[in-house]
């Protein structure tokens, strides 16, 4: 079984596809008698948008497909291309699940998940015999009591046993696919899935009854230890590989049935120049974060739901310098960080005297002195503590739940939070990111750049100015703080002992420069961004692997 979308030495290429997976096989012969031939893609890239890139096919890992089609006048579709059985398979299937138990009862259970896997198939070898259906074979099955399989049922067998028993079931290929952001299921019928690339898609895969939905929805939420039932119909989860989950059990409150709604945690992380690749910020934008985070600066990253603020968050905090000490505090673990020293602090939430919450963690992380303390997410009284945090000189990088600059005030200072409005100009920076509409597609852009300059207490508010502003008409950024920022000027310039302060625009246009260069050369992989920028911080700009 492929985890995360690795690829097999018979998948890199479709030629080498079809002549070791019979199953693939058979999909294209019979896709292409009325359709041209797929393009057939090892990696995607961002870019691949547009009719170009309507009939592609990649793989997700052994022996797993995924095919992005675009019939003519009809939405774009994700189909799975993975192994079927037929009836005689499934019959033999059953009867060696069966004999598999009855040798499982007398072995003793893997403390660990990933130590399942070699022991099912060491099960599933002592019940079956490979080979073909000739006299010699069969006799030699029935002499050993074993299963006769050929090597292409053995192959299905076994891919059903691990996806089953081990990997998502019916969800596996999507949890191995890399390029999905969520999966949605809101009741039976089709699953729905947002693409990296070619966004909402409706997927092959359904749950075509309420049994099975509800079946897969109780073995799920029990298998990560929080089962739903009846009394407790709604439950956030995490899952094994990160991801989170939350499930709707029964037609009682969901009226389309049972629903759930994974949001996928991916393992390499999103880099900054993947952002600005996705044009979210400009260069511009991303190197004065770049001198704000590297200075200290308090940053808090707004928007609303599902506007990207945690992608954002995580690929900007790379930018702290590396030899910082960084203390993360989140209610479900997504920040990843490259750093050697990061303690990645989560709360345990069960509605037990066990709980440890925001509040709890954050004192723990301020008692540590780190550099940097970040938050997933504001919500409550742990936005007080950060605000103490931020006045004692321990640098805070967050998101939080909010539309504007002006909103943002009204809800930091208003109840459960509470910060006096006095404390609000501890925070250096606010970005506001929100999904708006380009053409006829959705994107993600920072819309405003926004610095604290100080609390006017005649007046009793916060005063701000806009540092960049995203131009909805042409879609691009522009910096109208050039020459007039007050965090640069005065704020980082004399921290770094700058004498002239403009000179501060120099050094911005400097880290501008090295990343246009990340962008031009597709240096987009996050670990190899960091270690650019690492590099730059540890041996100067001349160490560089490209000249600035």
């Amino acid at each position: 079984m492929g985890r995360a979308g690795k690829i097999t030495k018979h998948q890199e290429t479709m030629e080498l596809a079809m002549a070791h997976y019979p199953h693939f096989r058979r999909y294209i012969d019979e896709f292409i008698k009325h359709a041209p031939t797929p393009k057939y893609f090892t990696k995607l890239e961002y870019s691949m948008k547009g009719e170009e890139y309507t009939n592609l096919i990649y793989p997700v890992g052994e022996p797993l497909f995924v095919h992005i089609y675009k019939p003519e006048g009809e939405p774009t579709k994700y189909i799975v291309i993975e192994p079927q059985m037929d009836e005689e398979t499934k019959k033999v299937n059953d009867t060696i699940l069966d004999r598999m138990v009855e040798i499982a009862h007398r072995l003793p259970v893997p403390d660990k998940t990933e130590d399942i896997t070699p022991v099912l198939v060491k099960i599933l070898n002592e019940v079956v015999i490979i080979g073909t259906y000739q006299s010699g074979n069969i006799l030699k099955a029935r002499m050993s009591n074993k299963v006769l399989l050929n090597q292409e049922q053995y192959d299905i067998v076994k891919y059903y046993l691990l996806r089953n028993r081990v990997g998502y079931s019916k969800l596996e290929p999507l949890f191995n696919d890399p390029y999905i952001e969520d999966i949605h299921c809101v009741g039976i019928g089709n699953i729905k899935l947002v693409h990296k690339i070619f966004e909402m898609l409706r997927c092959n895969l359904e749950f075509p009854e309420d049994i099975g939905l509800n079946k897969y929805i109780l073995e799920t939420s029990e298998r990560v230890e929080r089962p739903v039932s009846d009394s407790h119909p709604v439950v956030d989860a995490v899952m094994p590989d990160g991801s989170r989950v939350n499930f709707i059990y029964g037609r009682e409150i969901s009226r389309e049935g049972s629903s759930f709604t994974v949001r996928k945690f991916s393992e390499v992380p999103i880099s900054i120049i993947e952002i600005i690749n996705f044009e979210t910020m400009s260069a511009d934008i991303a190197a004065y974060l770049w001198l704000c985070l590297e200075n200290g600066m308090n940053i808090f990253v707004c928007g609303e739901t599902a506007s990207g603020k945690t992608t954002t968050l995580n690929a900007s905090a790379a930018f702290i310098k590396p030899d910082a000490k960084i203390y993360t505090v989140e209610n479900t673990a997504e920040v990843t960080m490259p750093h050697d020293t990061w303690q990645h602090l989560v709360t345990r939430e069960s509605g037990k005297d066990t709980d440890v919450d925001m509040f709890t963690l954050l004192i723990a992380a301020l008692r540590s002195r780190p550099n940097y303390i970040i938050v997933g997410e504001i919500r409550g009284v742990e936005g007080n503590v950060a605000f103490q945090a931020m006045q004692t000189g321990h640098p805070v990088m967050s998101t939080f739940h909010a539309g504007s600059v002006h909103s943002m005030v009204q809800r930091l200072t208003g109840h459960p939070i509470d910060v006096p409005i006095a404390f609000i100009d501890n925070l250096n920076v606010v970005l506001i990111q929100q999904a708006v509409g380009v053409g006829d597609r959705f994107v993600r852009r920072i819309i405003s750049v926004s610095e604290i300059e100080r609390y006017y207490d005649v007046e009793n508010k916060v005063i701000s100015r806009r540092v960049f502003n995203w131009d909805p008409y042409k879609d691009e950024h522009r910096f109208s703080g050039y020459y007039n920022s007050f965090i640069l000027e005065k704020k980082i310039a004399p921290k770094i002992g700058m004498a002239d302060s403009k000179e501060i625009y120099v050094e911005l246009e400097r880290r501008a420069k090295i990343l246009r260069k990340m962008h031009e050369l597709h240096i987009f992989n996050y670990y190899e961004v960091y270690k650019v920028i690492k590099t730059f911080y540890t041996e100067g700009v001349q160490a560089l692997p490209f000249e600035v």
